[in-house]
């Protein structure tokens, strides 16, 4: 037993040279590289989802995204309404906090009747006119950004504050961005299922329910023995 662990110990020992120096051990050539992880443990993450896509957790269950083409649109509308979200998002709760209203009485004027408005300001246009402003700006971004390629990230003209200049950092920014905007989107979704649950937004919502949430649980008052002469709340009586 003793000389079997010796030998074992010996095959296991650190290589070292005829001077007894420790020596390097041989690379392969392979390098091990950290990716995110699988949304459903113990599946194999689909060979389609390239490992350098931001936010891949190998979530594909309806092979969306087995076309190369069909990945890259379902990619940038993924990015698109993800940055939606998170306008809305910011929008909703910030209307809400300054006193405004809520997002789901906001486009009530273009039903009922009436002017919009933008932080309590009257907006000088009705719904013709800003469904038409709105056609135009989008059709000219959306063009410019057909011309540039297809970019969804900072670049170029699309990049006046020089997020893509430093490389090192562009790809953790790239996450964090697609996941605050999935947080968004679903995010948005609690709030749609929240107004039809109580008709509330989501200040107001959270505004009714934190008393409940934070009010002190207060023990039961003691009541006096059936022979005290002593009456609640006198607190002065010695019985």
């Amino acid at each position: 037993m003793a000389l079997s662990m010796r030998t074992l110990s010996a095959r296991t020992a650190a290589p070292r040279g005829f001077s007894g120096r420790r020596v390097a051990a041989v690379s392969n050539g392979s390098r091990v590289t950290m990716k995110a992880g699988n949304w459903l443990p113990g599946s194999d993450a689909p060979a389609w989802l390239p490992d350098d896509l931001p936010g891949n957790y190998g979530f594909d269950p309806l092979s969306l995204g087995k076309e190369p083409a069909s990945l890259k649109r379902f990619t940038e509308s993924e990015v698109i309404h993800g940055r939606w979200a998170m306008l809305g998002v910011a929008g909703s709760l910030a209307v809400e906090l300054l006193g405004y209203g809520n997002w789901y009485d906001a486009p009530l004027w273009a039903v009922n009747g009436g002017k919009a408005t933008w932080f309590g300001i009257e907006v000088p246009f009705d719904l013709n006119a800003l469904l038409a402003f709105e056609f135009v700006a989008m059709a000219a971004a959306e063009g410019q950004r057909g011309d540039a390629g297809g970019v969804v990230y900072p670049g170029g003209a699309f990049d006046p504050l020089g997020f893509a200049k430093d490389s090192s950092k562009s790809g953790e920014l790239k996450l964090k961005e697609i996941k605050n905007g999935r947080l968004a989107m679903v995010a948005f979704l609690g709030f749609v299922a929240q107004h039809a649950a109580t008709g509330k937004g989501p200040i107001a919502a959270w505004a009714s329910t934190w008393p409940t949430l934070g009010a002190p649980t207060l023990p039961p008052t003691a009541s006096p023995s059936p022979s005290s002469k002593c009456t609640l709340p006198d607190t002065s009586c010695v019985d």
